[in-house]
């Protein structure tokens, strides 16, 4: 059930309370004392409205400020209960209270069991991302091995995003480096094809894979069907935990080859025996009597928190990794963690064992949810002595370690802002910096691309690009002034009360004064003059690094030291935003090249734009086609025949 409450008032414009008037005073004179606003006022409203319809069923409730956006998403066991506990504004967090304050309205949706509210929840706080829930803060999706199932000759290979394609995965890495090391080194193992199905096809004669003893050359016959699906067998119980007795077999077979005097085939085992020994010895951690497991360990200081990754898969350590949750201030802990893992679960599969440092105040429940996205059992457990501990212990040194990089590398980012704040001539620290350039060949395929940093370097889910579409030409600064109207004009519109983050604190250019003039002139007929601009050029030795001209826009130029961290720091940016530029153009260049004049008829897909290319051969065929010629073509439909010879000849 989904439903949405909105704050109600007694005509004479009181805040209603379930417990009458009196007691509502009796409150508010409580939280008056520290504090209370009119905005407060009319937040408790909100929820005592919501919470005179609730029941004491489990569910997930949202709370909205007052343009709809969420700002927090929380599960209960009895909804009217937990909700009730916002209205007791003396007990709660100054967190809570800046949150109460902003709340004008709630959403809630009921479930069958608070283990199916805690998944719907971890969901939610996903999707919108609400500024009082704990952000795990990772943007990107955890890489894969994939042994596909859907060939003779399984093919394997890295992957990232949805499990959709047949085969068994094999993961979570730590990075996409730890996943092309092991692949790298399975490939000497087991000599299993990377290439895709169309190079496979192609093959005449092995490649120079086969060459380097990283594939045993299926493509060309040098193994047949049941040669290859043993060592496809082999590939599976290694990953799977079997590795020493993979071992074992391989050491065998090498015995019996070099027995019967089969030197060279003796030679390639004795490689594939190095290799998984390779493989082996190349552990960061000793994750001796465990399978399949996840450690995790926290680490707080300062208001900062940094939660420590191991990921072991067969035995093996595939990695481990440093999260940096954001939205933790006046948080336990415990809490903390928790909201970690039920977020990092929603992303990976998760393994029947996690280990983490300290008890969960709702672990059972937490075990209870993993389990059912697994569908099997899932332990959640805190390990006291032996093995499990020590490999505790070590998580939480490379927590600590990991949250004193951080800090430090934080505390050189806030001096970096601030000597930009000072160069710049800014207000205060931009917390929101865009950069902008375009890419184009001769003004074809134009592209406007805009990448955003923050104090915690750049918000890549953030990043932008725009087709222009006005300014066909190789005309710069049309192209620039094209891209600013629209973003601009798009934020004027969604956020017209700078509330809502996504209003910079600073303008990047990369350009000179005519990329400043345009985008100064447009950002000015917008109505907006109190944006911080800044343009970046190579300067009067165009091409030369460190030389670079800030231009301002009121006219005057600055310039930094050569070997100035401040420069650096710029140089990063327009580099970071050139990069985007060049690659969502080649992006465009590329299906531009595979596209189809068959692309621009209505309702012709990609079905039976193939029929028509099969049958014709070409575009230009399909063009000077008769209405008949079209209507016998295979898996062509008189109606579709007719729509692609009406598009050709309009008003014939």
């Amino acid at each position: 059930m989904h439903y949405l409450i909105a704050m109600s008032r007694t005509p004479a414009g009181t805040p209603t309370h379930p417990k009458g008037p009196e007691r509502f005073n009796e409150e508010r004179a409580a939280y008056t004392v520290r504090g209370s606003t009119p905005d407060l006022d009319a937040g408790v409203a909100a929820i005592r409205a919501t919470v005179k319809v609730l029941k004491p069923k489990p569910g997930v409730y949202r709370m909205l400020d007052a343009r709809g956006d969420v700002l927090y998403v929380g599960k209960a066991r009895a909804l009217k209960n937990r909700v009730a506990n916002y209205t007791q504004v003396a007990n709660l967090t100054n967190r809570l209270r800046r949150m109460v304050s902003q709340t004008r309205s709630m959403e809630i949706v009921t479930t069958n069991s608070e283990a199916e509210a805690l998944l719907l929840e971890t969901q939610l706080i996903k999707r919108f991302r609400p500024p009082y829930n704990i952000n795990l803060r990772d943007d990107k999706s955890f890489p894969f091995i994939l042994l596909r199932a859907d060939h003779d000759f399984p093919r394997i290979m890295k992957h990232r995003g949805a499990r959709k394609a047949k085969g068994n995965y094999y993961g979570p890495f730590a990075s996409a480096g730890s996943v092309n090391t092991t692949i790298n080194a399975l490939q000497k193992l087991f000599l299993l094809r990377s290439c895709t199905d169309s190079f496979f096809s192609r093959r005449d004669r092995p490649c120079l894979l086969y060459q380097i003893k990283r594939c045993s050359a299926p493509c060309v016959d040098r193994i047949d069907a049941g040669g290859y699906a043993e060592l496809v067998r082999q590939a599976q119980d290694f990953l799977g935990g079997k590795s020493t007795a993979v071992q074992q077999e391989i050491a065998a077979q090498m015995e019996q080859a070099s027995a019967a005097l089969d030197f060279e085939r003796a030679a390639l085992l004795r490689d594939r025996l190095r290799a998984a020994t390779a493989i082996q010895g190349s552990q960061a951690i000793n994750a001796s009597g465990i399978a399949d497991a996840d450690i995790f360990a926290i680490s707080s200081k300062g208001g900062h928190v940094a939660v420590q990754a191991f990921f072991i898969r067969g035995g093996q350590n595939w990695g481990h990794r440093a999260f940096f949750p954001a939205h933790t201030e006046d948080l336990a802990e415990e809490a903390v963690l928790s909201g970690v893992l039920a977020q990092f679960y929603e992303e990976v599969p998760p393994p029947r064992l996690v280990l983490v440092d300290r008890a969960l105040s709702e672990g059972d429940l937490l075990a209870e949810a993993l389990g059912e996205i697994a569908g099997h059992k899932v332990e959640i457990s805190v390990p006291q002595r032996g093995d499990r501990r020590r490999l505790i212990d070590q998580a939480s040194r490379n927590a600590v370690e990991a949250l004193d990089r951080r800090l430090a590398e934080s505390s050189t980012k806030l001096k970096i802002l601030r000597e930009l704040a000072e160069f710049l001539e800014l207000p205060e620290l931009p917390e929101r910096i865009e950069i902008y350039d375009n890419s184009h060949i001769q003004g074809t395929k134009a592209v406007g691309a805009m990448v955003v940093a923050g104090p915690e370097g750049f918000l890549k889910n953030q990043y932008r690009k725009f087709n222009i579409k006005s300014a066909q030409t190789d005309d710069d600064f049309a192209m620039m002034r094209e891209v600013m109207a629209r973003r601009f004009a798009r934020v004027l519109e969604e956020d017209p009360d700078r509330d809502g983050g996504q209003w910079p604190d600073l303008v990047l250019l990369d350009g000179g004064k005519g990329q400043m003039s345009s985008v100064r002139d447009t950002l000015e007929e917008l109505g907006i003059e109190d944006v911080p601009l800044i343009a970046i050029a190579k300067g009067p030795h165009h091409g030369r690094e460190g030389r670079e001209v800030f231009h301002f826009p009121d006219g005057r130029e600055k310039m930094l030291p050569v070997n100035s961290p401040l420069l650096f720091y710029l140089q990063n940016l327009r580099d970071e935003v050139h990069r985007f530029a060049i690659g969502a153009h080649r992006a465009k260049r590329s299906r531009a090249i595979t596209a189809s004049p068959l692309d621009e008829i209505p309702g012709i897909g990609p079905a039976r734009k193939r029929a028509l290319l099969l049958h014709f051969g070409t575009a230009g065929k399909v063009r000077a086609a008769s209405l008949d010629d079209l209507q016998r073509a295979p898996g062509v439909s008189g109606q579709v025949a007719q729509a692609v010879y009406d598009f050709y000849h309009p008003g014939g």
